[in-house]
This record gives C-alpha cells, sequence and structure tokens, in this order.
C-alpha cells in the first residue's frame, strides 16, 4: 500500500534512499513506507533566540536526539537550518519561513525522495523522545495515525505519526501558514499512546534545559519506561 499524492521533490534538494518499512502490529497497515519529519525551525523566544537543533544536551545536540530516535526510518526530512548531523537527512524550510509547526510539516512531506504512507512528526526539543517512542506509535497506527498522549491526557500533536494522505486532506482547506498543528490535525482519527511521565517533556526555558541535563546526564541516556498503549477510535 503507497499513498499517492502528487507531490513531488524539487529539483536541487538533497535526496536520500526511500523511506523505511516498520512492521505495525495485527490490525494495523503493514509492510508500507514511513518516513519522517523533525521540526527544528522554531526560535526559542524564552531562550534569547537560541537556535534550539544545536542546543546540547547529554552529550549531543537536541538535532540528534531526534535524528537517533527515528533511527528505524530511513529517511528524515529537517525543516530549519542546515547544520551538521550524526547521519544524512534531507534540510528544507517553510516559505515564508516563520510559518508555524503546521506549515513546517506540509513543507518537509514535499521532499521525500519516495512518498511514505506514514510520516512520523517529532518537535526537535523533545529529547527523550526514544526510538522505544517511535516504534510504539508506527506499533499503534490505526486510521489517520497515532499521537502521544501525556500523563495528563493531552494530545502530543508534534510527537506522533500521520497517515500522509489524512494530512493532505486535512490542509485542502486550511492555509497553512500561521496554522496550528492543533487546527490541521483536528477532526483525525488518532491512537492514542501513552507517554511515560518523561517523553514529553520539551525545551522553551533556561530552567528547562537544566532539567532535561539532569534527567539525560553526561551519556545522553533518558528514563523512558515501555507504557501500554490505546486506541481512540
Amino acid at each position: 500500500m503507497r499513498a499517492d499524492t502528487g507531490l513531488q521533490a524539487r529539483r536541487g534538494d538533497t535526496l536520500r534512499p526511500v523511506a523505511g518499512e516498520l512492521d505495525p502490529q495485527p490490525g494495523a497497515p503493514g509492510d508500507v513506507p514511513v518516513g519522517a519529519v523533525v521540526l527544528a525551525g522554531g526560535g526559542g523566544a524564552r531562550l534569547g533566540g537560541a537556535d534550539k537543533a544545536s542546543i546540547e544536551v547529554g552529550g549531543r545536540t537536541l538535532l540528534d536526539h531526534a535524528l537517533a530516535a527515528l533511527a528505524d526510518v530511513d529517511e528524515v526530512v529537517v525543516v530549519g537550518p542546515e547544520v551538521p548531523t550524526s547521519r544524512p537527512v534531507t534540510f528544507t524550510r517553510e516559505d515564508p519561513a516563520g510559518g508555524g509547526p503546521a506549515a513546517g510539516l506540509l513543507a518537509g512531506v514535499r521532499r521525500f525522495a519516495r512518498t511514505p504512507t506514514w510520516v512520523v512528526v517529532l518537535a526537535v526539543d523533545m529529547p527523550l523522545v526514544s526510538q522505544d517512542t517511535v516504534r510504539r506509535l508506527i506499533d499503534a497506527v490505526r486510521d489517520d495515525g497515532a499521537v502521544l498522549v501525556d500523563p495528563s491526557g493531552r494530545r502530543q500533536s508534534l510527537c506522533a505519526a500521520y497517515s500522509l494522505s489524512a494530512l493532505e486532506a486535512a490542509a485542502d482547506d486550511r492555509a497553512g501558514h500561521g496554522l496550528s498543528m492543533r487546527e490541521l490535525v483536528t477532526g483525525l482519527r488518532l491512537a492514542e499512546v501513552a507517554s511515560t511521565a518523561e517523553e514529553t517533556r520539551d525545551l522553551d526555558t533556561w530552567e528547562d534545559l537544566v532539567a532535561l541535563r539532569e534527567a539525560l546526564g553526561p551519556g545522553g541516556e533518558g528514563r523512558a519506561k515501555d507504557p501500554d498503549s490505546r486506541t481512540d477510535g
């Protein structure tokens, strides 16, 4: 099964191998290509405008933490400034820049070398998201995808796996620039995947940075555990 989106990579972009194929649990679509988009272009207003992607936590940058979490996905598009990375990726930007995460995601999905059926989206400032987190999301996909849910029950729309065709359909009647992720994905039928207490922690302030460095330690290993997942019909 492969989504036919009509989106084509632009000439001149850096293209990488075909999106990876992961194996969801029985009942989910199996043997389908998966790609990933890392949203790394947001400015850290409460961090004095620091480039979040380049901030080091636990011995590596936030961007490299995100890429490590996506190690099972062969093709990754990073929406943000081009910087050195630990693995090959495709860099792109939304046009105009600063349009918000939904605009960034929609720009990112246009840069895949080959069209995936499922797209994992991950914000760059969530370094406690791991390979296990991403695997749980892929295992849980139903209907339009799966989304990580924090212990309070709040959906983390920037840590999710979405059907590319569902994203396109949701974007058809909406302007991408300035659109929030919540507005983009409202109405999508997403399985809910329970997070650990720490997986959904992000970095918005210097206090967050100190706390995350304490959580990860010098070796960069988080303390995430395997929670159960639940499905929202």
